[in-house]
Formats: structure tokens, sequence, C-alpha cells
């Protein structure tokens, strides 16, 4: 497949990673050079420097016999103009935007993107998919990682072990025998910094990191049985309220259930428009970083701190400060990966990579075969695959002990219409089931391959 990637920033580098990695052609196309020329240095793949909007740079990109181009630069119109000019001029088949701004994303103006007005096929929204990350780490508040499958059916945990798991040093092929009616499964373990994709006679450590999948009425016991706590979180201090904090606020106002939202904001323009569009939440114009602020929003009373400004260290100071005055959660937005080691030592519990939902968001409108959802799980080491099992595909009619899986793939679950079953070494595959998979980086072509690799996707 031949991709043009527009943008060569932490997304679009991401993403010429995962598809070079994969043989595909690829050309990045970026006006700083030095972004190319980290580009065309380190993966491989083509750069060109230019503007990428501009015809003449997109026909030296290769765009005459594209098959997709993905424009994730900076500027929500330069994506938009390249997905027209991408259209209208070269005739390519597939166009991914990310667009930003809110206005361009309102349900109320969709009809902009039809065919014949603004030609875009998938428009990616980082605020949307952050604060829709962020609800899901508020929805299990003792993992570091979690992301639903399968319609909202299964869920992914990522669970930190500590010294008072119940089950450590216990093969995960006994935890099978003893929990024999959870819906649960360990597909993950980063040990040490590395992660891989474990046997059954492996055991589990404290200071494990593992990966579970669970059924969603399991998630409580699944957590239980791994030793921790399910609180429900009630009352939620958000710190920052622009696109992500009031999309968070919004959501938490729609639910059912009671929860006591507040949210601080420093900009007072942010902080009004803030409070016009919020019903029950109360907003509070001034810095997050001032304990005095905090202790007015009873942060040391609140369930959970979110941290969602567009600024790492801010995120990341507040977050500690929380914990210090008495809340029990933090979850931080963090952009710069490098920070990320610092989240264990100072005691922060989860943190949001908005370039890692972005990543995930655009590959699963990329894979091939019939994959309706795709997860990238830390530095993109690795990936969580949902996809239906095409009759011609080499799995179907197989049971999963005679499929040549890659040893660091599992399967999780599997979907044949409404059940959810657990997968088993004796499980047969049938066309149409939807199969959830967990598939360390570099085994993830060879998962394409078994998924059946052909261009009726696009």
């Amino acid at each position: 497949m031949k991709v043009i990637i527009c943008g060569a920033g932490q997304v679009g580098w991401q993403i010429a990673r995962h598809l070079s990695g994969e043989k595909n052609d690829v050309t990045v196309v970026d006006m700083n050079p030095e972004l190319v020329r980290r580009a065309s240095d380190t993966l491989d793949v083509q750069g060109i420097s230019g503007f990428a909007s501009y015809p003449d740079v997109l026909e030296r990109a290769g765009a005459r016999d594209c098959d997709m181009i993905i424009a994730a630069t900076h500027s929500d119109e330069v994506n938009m103009v390249t997905c027209q000019v991408a259209h209208s001029i070269f005739s390519i088949p597939r166009k991914i935007a990310r667009i930003r701004a809110q206005s361009y994303t309102a349900a109320l103006y969709s009809d902009l993107y039809r065919r014949e007005h603004m030609p875009i096929d998938v428009v990616i929204s980082p605020e949307r998919e952050v604060a829709e990350a962020a609800l899901q780490r508020l929805a299990a508040p003792t993992t570091f990682d979690t992301e639903s499958f399968l319609g909202g059916r299964v869920q992914l945990l990522g669970i930190s072990l500590d010294e008072e798991c119940p089950v450590l040093n216990t093969p995960l092929r006994q935890l099978t025998d003893l929990f024999s009616t959870l819906r649960a499964i360990v597909v993950g373990v980063r040990r040490e910094g590395r992660l891989f994709a474990p046997e059954a006679g492996d055991q589990l450590f404290a200071d494990d990191q593992i990966y579970v999948f669970a059924h969603v009425e399991d998630v409580n016991r699944t957590l239980d049985i791994f030793g921790k706590s399910t609180k429900k979180q009630e009352r939620i201090v958000i710190i920052g309220g622009g696109n992500v904090g009031l999309a968070v606020a919004r959501a938490l106002e729609a639910r059912t259930e009671r929860v006591r939202a507040k949210v601080i904001e420093r900009s007072r323009g942010q902080a009004e428009l803030a409070a016009d569009a919020l019903e029950r939440t109360i907003v509070l114009n001034g810095d997050g970083m001032s304990m005095e602020l905090l202790l007015e929003a009873n942060i040391d009373r609140a369930d959970a701190v979110l941290a969602v400004t567009d600024d790492d260290k801010t995120n990341i100071l507040v977050s500690v400060r929380a914990k210090q005055a008495g809340c029990p959660m933090a979850i931080a937005l963090v952009n710069d990966p490098t920070l990320v080691p610092l989240m264990g030592p100072l005691d922060i519990d989860a943190y949001i990579n908005p370039r890692a939902t972005t990543v995930s968001s655009i590959l699963r409108h990329i894979r091939h075969g019939r994959v309706r959802a795709v997860y990238s799980i830390g530095d993109a080491e690795a990936e969580v695959i949902e996809a239906q099992v095409l009759s011609t595909s080499p799995i179907a009619g197989r049971t999963i002990r005679e499929i040549e899986f890659p040893e660091g793939v599992l399967v999780g679950a599997l979907l044949r219409g409404d059940k959810v079953m657990k997968p088993t070494s004796t499980t047969r595959v049938e066309e149409s089931d939807v199969i959830l998979l967990f598939a360390m980086a570099g085994d993830v072509p060879e998962v394409e391959r078994l998924l059946q690799v052909t261009i009726d996707f696009f």
C-alpha cells in the first residue's frame, strides 16, 4: 500500500513507523526539513519538505498513484485543504484528517465532510479521543490503562501488581483452574521495562504491570483477584477547562449516577465559557497549582483529580500536590513520552498520552481485513486488534491450537453473535466471529495475514 503522511510530528512519525515497519511504501511530508530528515534517517520512508496542501508538493510525494493520505499537521485548515486537493486533483481513494477545533467536529455540521463538500473519509478528533480515554480511566480507577472492546462487552485492564496481590508466584495455568468461572485472561506482562506475551507456565511477581482482558461483568471481580479495590468515583476535580476538561465534565453530567465534578481553569474567559456550557458542575477561576484553590475545591475529599491542561509539567505537579493533600487518585495528561517513567516515582496513578490515543484511532482505519478497532499499548510496543473473521481467512474453521499464531500473539476473547466467549486451545474460530488479539508490534504483519490481507477493506 502506498501512503502519504502529512505532518512529521509525534503522531505522523509514529504512524510512519508502524506502516513502514509493515513494508508499506510511505512518504512523509512536512514544512520542517529537520523533522523530514529525522523521519527519513530513522525510518524506511521517503521524505519531502514542503507545504502539505500544495499540489506540486503532493505530486512530488507520489500522489498520482497513492492509496491513502493521512493529514496530521498542526493546522486543521491545512489538513482539510490537503484532503480536498488529494481528492480533486489526484483522486486518492482514502483520506484521513486530524482535526482539533470543536467547531469543525460538531455533529451539527457533519455534512461538511460529505464527498461533494469537503471529501474527508475519516475525521480524527484528538480532544474527543482524549476525553474518552479520561472517562475510561475514571471508570476503572485502580488501573493504569484501560480500553473497551467488542461493543463495550470486554475491557482491557492495565494493572500494576504490588506485594499485597494475593496471586503472586502463581502460574497462569493454575489461575485458570482456581477461577474457572472468571471470564478474564492475562495477555501481556511488563517486567523490568520489557513487555511480553506470557505463556501458561509463567508466574506473576510484585512490580509487574499486566494487561488483562475481562468481561465487563467480571471487571470488579478481576480487580479484586489482583488485589485492587473497586471504589466508585463520586467526587472529581478537573484541572483545565479547555476542550478536554469540558468534554469530560459534560460526560460526567450526562451520567445517570450522581457524580460531583468541579473544574479549575486559569483563563477567566475560558472559565466563563465552561461555566456557561455546564449545568451542575462548579467552575473555579484560578491557578490549579495553588494549594489554597485546590483546598477550596475540596481536593482532600475528592475521589480523583484529573489534570488535563495543555502543559505537561503543570499536570504532573498538580497531580503530585493533589495526592499530598489527600486525594487518593491522580490522572495526568502527558504529551511528552520521556516524562512517563516519572509517573511511578511521583505516585501518579494513571496517565493519558494524546499521541497514543490519536495513533490508535488512525491505525483503526488503516489496518487490513475486517479490523474494527486497534489500540496501541505503551510506546507502540504492542497492539490490541479487534477483527471480524472472514470466510477466506486462514484461521476460519480451525481451533486456536491449530492456528499458527506467532509467540507474541494471544487470543483474549471471542464474540459469536451476542455471546462473548473466553477462548481455550480447543475453541473453534468460525466465519463472522469477532476475535480480540494481543499482538507484540513485530508480530502485527503476521496477524494481518491471518486476518486476510485484502484491499477490500478500502
